[in-house]
């Protein structure tokens, strides 16, 4: 589609908003996630390029001894974008711990999770726990690593598991969600569990993702510390838990406003596990005041991995930097996630499938990923699952492919044209008395590849005859917007995380209708309340489907999609920014090489297994 004037405008937001890359915090009841906060509108640290040398703050608590806060180059691992302020407490529970206290990214570098997921292939991988098995439909029974041992020295058990489980049955934490599909957590000697399905819930999908996504928490440590609470969950959270005892390879070695560093444990269980020790002795997490002092300092080597959204990271390399990312071309990074629009189905005009399938028509996807994600998308091949092997294997791609869209201004027009929407004189459309606009189109402001993408979404859309006006409120403003239904059009992330879980739960937040409150209250799926009897028949099937019966469950609910077109996907969005600098540390894992390492930055999940490939 030819467009005058909208580049040119276009290149000068994504200019105004200086780059910065959209976090969303998808609002869902079964995988709560921390959002990727790789889009900064403030930051309260101060920035040190260098991120050697800085003074203690006044933060002092679990800021050690002064020679703490210098480390050698060459033994320390330097990373950006995961930490955007002074740290406030390292305590998982609190909802807003510092580096790398983490939920919702299996983060494995203090607290360890039961299994890692690998991004690339879908499958878990053993961690604390050696093996799981499905012995029924609600049964599912776990091995643990009976070498594990939290840092203190305490040996890992089966209590430790029950105790972590079972703080999300007592208290309404992270993991409490997992509890409206679970029975009961029981311990079966020192080194298995039993984790038994409620009857009239079974959902194998979100269990088997609880075993990835649940960090295991020491129960000789935590009982104290609700005794010393009075097992009131506000006391709880105010424990800062400074120097944190996990079963991970790492521990708080010192932390100021400029920078958090972990050293090592030479103890470590894992040793059993791995065949050795983490190559890096310390890891540095310096807190950049934004994202063009982080990009800076990476390309002079002064970090080696980063998570930011990085524009034109092709060009570090041009230039002679020694920076990867994952794969060698565009789109360089591996998708995780596909940023969508919803449409409030209540609105007349939007209430019609032919106008939503016109509009998903008329959208120019590669301008999208051009000027939106810096080339990060690939071409949108639009479906309820990611365009990877560890989910388009779920859906058989003939039988969908004569349904799914493509960029097509003419085709879209001729769709309008047959179902009797005229354009006015002003050059908007009338579709049985209701002009097709204005819709506002809504995502919170400074989320500068989403605001870039919706500016595209509305030029496309006046191509057909539709007039659509972008909407950048303040975040919380949108989130309120999104929850009730105070929108026409409206943009978030389907449950954005790699986990066992999808692509079911992608459709579930999409499509499911049940639960699911009337506009004006609060809904945390489903935003557009649109409704589908047989969608929600499948999504209620697919959890207790085999293999063979949910391929075809999840084909025949992606044809409704497609069909009914609720949401459209926008761009493939990488789960993380995964970019390296080899200036220092090299053999970092990429696409080929063999190791079949993802790239969930070195801590994530099976990315954790990089640490045990680099050199330096």
């Amino acid at each position: 589609m030819k467009m005058k004037a909208a580049t040119a405008v276009l290149v000068g937001l994504l200019m105004t908003f200086s780059l910065l890359a959209a976090c969303s915090n998808s609002q869902e009841s079964l995988s709560q996630t921390n959002a990727q906060t790789d889009n900064p509108s403030t930051g309260s640290g101060t920035a040190n390029p260098s991120g050697i040398g800085a003074a203690a703050g006044d933060t002092g608590q679990g800021a050690l001894a002064d020679n703490a806060k210098e480390t050698p180059r060459n033994e320390t691992l330097y990373i950006n974008g995961l930490q955007w302020g002074a740290p406030t407490n390292f305590n998982l529970l609190s909802g807003n711990p510092a580096f790398p206290i983490n939920y919702g990214n299996s983060r494995e570098l203090i607290y360890e999770t039961l299994f890692m997921i690998n991004m690339i292939d879908g499958k878990l991988e053993p961690l604390l726990g050696s093996s799981y098995t499905w012995t029924d439909d609600k049964t599912l029974k776990i091995e643990l690593n009976k070498y594990a041992k939290w840092s203190d020295g305490q040996p890992f058990t089966s209590d430790d598991v029950v105790y972590t489980y079972k703080l999300g049955q007592k208290y309404e934490i992270n993991w409490t969600s997992y509890w409206d599909y679970i029975q009961d957590v029981v311990a079966d000697g020192p080194h298995a569990v039993t984790i038994t399905l409620k009857p009239d819930n079974p959902n194998k999908l979100t269990v088997t993702e609880s075993i990835e996504l649940i960090p295991m928490l020491p129960k000789h440590i935590w009982e104290e510390i609700e005794k010393k609470a009075g097992n009131d969950l506000a006391a709880i959270r105010k424990e800062f838990n400074a120097d944190p005892v996990g079963t991970g390879p790492y521990k708080i070695y010192f932390y100021n406003d400029q920078k958090i560093t972990l050293i090592r444990d030479d103890n470590y269980w894992g040793q059993s596990l791995f065949g050795k020790l983490p190559a890096p002795k310390y890891i540095t997490h310096v807190i950049y005041k934004d994202n063009a002092a982080g990009d800076l300092a990476f390309k002079n080597g002064q970090v080696d991995v980063s998570q930011q959204f990085t524009p034109q990271v092709w060009k570090m390399w041009e230039s002679g930097a020694p920076v990867k990312t994952y794969l060698k071309d565009a789109p360089y990074y591996l998708p995780g996630s596909m940023p969508s629009i919803f449409f409030n189905l209540s609105k007349k005009g939007l209430d019609n499938a032919d106008v939503r399938k016109a509009i998903a028509m008329a959208i120019d996807y590669k301008k999208i990923s051009q000027l939106a994600m810096s080339g990060y998308s690939a071409d949108m091949k639009p479906s309820l699952t990611l365009d990877t092997p560890a989910e388009s294997k779920f859906v058989d791609q003939d039988a969908i492919r004569p349904l799914q869209w493509t960029t097509d201004v003419k085709a879209a027009n001729e769709l309008l044209d047959s179902i009797g929407a005229k354009k006015g004189k002003d050059g908007i459309r009338v579709l049985n008395g209701q002009r097709l606009g204005p819709y506002d189109i809504e995502c919170p402001y400074g989320w500068s590849d989403w605001n870039a993408a919706l500016e595209i979404v509305a030029q496309s859309a006046k191509a057909i005859g539709i007039e659509i006006r972008t909407k950048f409120p303040e975040a919380p403003v949108w989130n309120n917007d999104l929850q009730t239904g105070k929108f026409d059009i409206i943009m978030n992330t389907p449950a954005g995380s790699v986990t066992p879980a999808n692509p079911w739960s992608r459709a579930r937040t999409i499509m499911y209708s049940k639960g699911v409150a009337p506009i004006g209250e609060m809904a945390f799926w489903n935003w557009g309340r649109y409704k589908n009897d047989r969608a929600d028949e499948i999504i209620d099937q697919i959890p207790t489907a085999t293999d063979e019966e949910a391929k075809a469950l999840y084909t025949e609910l992606t044809k409704i999609w497609l069909q009914d077109v609720p949401s459209i996907p926008l761009m493939y969005r990488p789960w993380v920014f995964y970019t390296v600098n080899e200036s220092v540390w090299k053999g970092f894992p990429v696409d080929g090489d063999g190791s079949n390492i993802p790239p969930q930055i070195a801590m994530d999940g099976a990315g954790i297994k990089a640490l045990y490939k680099i050199t330096n």
